[in-house]
């Protein structure tokens, strides 16, 4: 007998892949990574015998269930799941799927929806942080259909607030891992920092380029790829997260000034390809960094200590955040929220075999 599990597919932000229920998998984190790998069709290009979409940006898995945090409703697991290479990678956090973790929870009845709006307080296993998440609920019902356009995506759809609190040290437990602001490895001037997720900020022109090329031209220079990924494995062992060559992060980020009236363009690997778009969460670190410092952001854009709102410009457009400052800190920040869209697109059973 063919073994199944429920899920529901869906675009959360400019990602896409199955969400489902945590309890309808294995605890085990192996025996997990092996039921997500049958889910995707891993080991293969196209991953053919699953619903993996052959593409980073669509080999993505959202797990949800009840939370026991006292300051949470649900539980959001995230994991990138290998295309070719049989891996699955439950360190980083996709805030592009976290779009579609408030309704997903409530289409399952993990959490009950309100009329107007409803909010969905998200606590992230891989992180530990709190997300919440506003969604439109019209007559209770989760609204996807809408006005919002999100760059990266061809369709517009309703809008969805996240609102990352306390952002800082995700994975290593501090903003700066490093101990400072700036380190040179590789003869370049880096920032390592931690707020979402860990990335490594560098100056695009440090590594020979503008910053303007396009993903393919910066995926197809061997040459650049090879000496970015030295770079990111040495910050790895720097920000104290050991050997990260089998692991996603932290991420590089190419900086550069903005062209279009933003305040900073990106390119964002993740990491061995160059981002169509700019990942939320790489996003949020980018702000942090704009609000820091002494930062490699920072010595491109000027001082932005008085600065609410950001216009971030990456390949397929733009992405705008608001940051929270505290009081006490200017340079320190409460939140970050952003506006991202999801749409529903698939409701049925996976055969595992």
């Amino acid at each position: 007998m063919s073994q199944t599990i429920s899920c529901i597919i869906m675009r959360g932000g400019t990602s896409r892949g199955p969400y489902l229920q945590i309890s309808d998998l294995p605890q085990d984190r192996n025996a997990c990574a092996d039921v997500l790998l049958k889910i995707m069709g891993s080991g293969h290009e196209l991953q053919l015998d699953g619903i993996g979409g052959g593409n980073s940006l669509t080999s993505k898995v959202a797990m949800v269930g009840r939370s026991t945090h006292p300051e949470a409703d649900v539980d959001y697991l995230f994991a990138q799941v290998g295309i070719v290479e049989k891996a699955v990678d439950f360190a980083p956090n996709c805030g592009n799927m976290l779009a579609g973790v408030a309704p997903y929870a409530i289409e399952t009845g993990l959490f009950p929806a309100t009329e107007g709006t409803t909010t969905v307080r998200i606590h992230n296993l891989n992180t530990g942080k709190i997300i919440h998440s506003t969604v439109q609920t019209p007559q209770g019902k989760v609204e996807y259909a809408g006005n919002t356009i999100i760059s990266g995506t061809n369709t517009p759809g309703a809008p969805i607030q996240l609102t990352f609190l306390n952002v800082e040290g995700a994975k290593t437990g501090k903003l700066l891992p490093t101990g400072c602001a700036l380190n040179i490895i590789d003869s370049v001037e880096v920032t390592c920092i931690d707020a979402a997720t860990p990335v490594v900020l560098i100056q695009a022109n440090d590594l020979g380029k503008t910053g303007y090329e396009t993903p393919a031209e910066l995926d197809n220079d061997i040459e650049f790829m090879t000496r970015m990924e030295i770079i990111r494995l040495q910050a790895g062992e720097l920000m104290g997260m050991g050997d990260v060559s089998n692991s996603v992060i932290p991420k590089p980020i190419l900086l550069s000034p903005a062209r279009f009236g933003g305040t900073i363009n990106a390119r964002y690997f993740v990491p061995h390809k160059c981002h169509k778009s700019l990942a939320v969460t790489g996003s949020i670190a980018i702000v942090t960094a704009c609000c820091l410092p002494g930062t490699v952001a920072t010595k491109l854009i000027g001082n932005k200590d008085s600065e609410s709102y950001f216009t971030l410009e990456h390949p397929s457009g733009k992405i705008e955040l608001s940051a929270q400052r505290k009081e006490d800190n200017l340079s320190a920040l409460n939140s970050v929220s952003v506006i991202r869209t999801a749409r529903k697109i698939l409701s049925g059973t996976v055969y595992l075999n």
